[in-house]
């Protein structure tokens, strides 16, 4: 029998609660049964299985980011907008650790296809229209941001700046002006470097 009241909506909003209470891994459908004090069965008729779950919550956690940041972005441009995505990934990540690890699951590709991703691809693009790079630099850049964002926010939630001076916030910040120097002064691509790509054997 169906629980009233349960959907799989309102099943991945609690699920993602509790991601960010005791950590994206811990997220099964099992402990989610515990919580709504129901059998496990019960939740198969809106949930396939724990990865069923876990991407649900990632598609959750991606669409929230690409709204915040959509919304922090308005009306800036270069430097401000630059700063402007990188708090709202790292304020993100601080008022939801679970969430944000979800975000970070490898999807499938169909799964990849109908998230939010794109609208962040589109986002750190729409950034670099300010800094005038052409591709496939602006690729090459868009990797670069998204590296130094998620790799800076990462680290500080595992607690590795929190053991020396001077405070993370004086290194973000700092972050933040090397990446907008660079970005303002992307260095040209080496067009007298040595050729490495690798050509075929010709048979003697």
């Amino acid at each position: 029998m169906v629980r009233a009241g349960l959907t799989a909506e309102r099943l991945t909003r609690a699920g993602a609660e509790l991601a960010d209470e005791v950590g994206f891994d811990q997220v099964t459908v099992s402990a989610l049964a515990r919580q709504f004090d129901v059998k496990v069965a019960s939740l198969y008729s809106h949930l396939k299985n724990s990865h069923d779950l876990r991407t649900r919550i990632a598609l959750l956690a991606l669409e929230e980011m690409a709204d915040r940041g959509a919304a922090a972005l308005v009306g800036r441009a270069g430097k401000d907008a630059l700063s402007a995505l990188g708090d709202m990934y790292r304020d993100y990540a601080r008022e939801h650790p679970g969430r944000y690890a979800a975000a970070q699951m490898t999807l499938d590709p169909e799964a990849a296809a109908a998230s939010a991703g794109l609208r962040h691809s589109r986002m750190t693009r729409a950034i670099l229209r300010g800094y005038d790079l052409t591709e496939p630099d602006q690729t090459h850049a868009v990797r670069l941001l998204g590296s130094v964002f998620h790799g800076f926010v990462s680290l500080e939630a595992q607690g590795g700046f929190s053991h020396s001076a001077p405070d993370s916030q004086e290194s973000w910040s700092r972050t933040l002006d090397a990446l907008d120097a660079l970005l303002c002064n992307w260095p040209p691509q080496d067009l007298t470097a040595p050729d490495r790509t690798p050509r075929p054997q010709v048979e003697p």
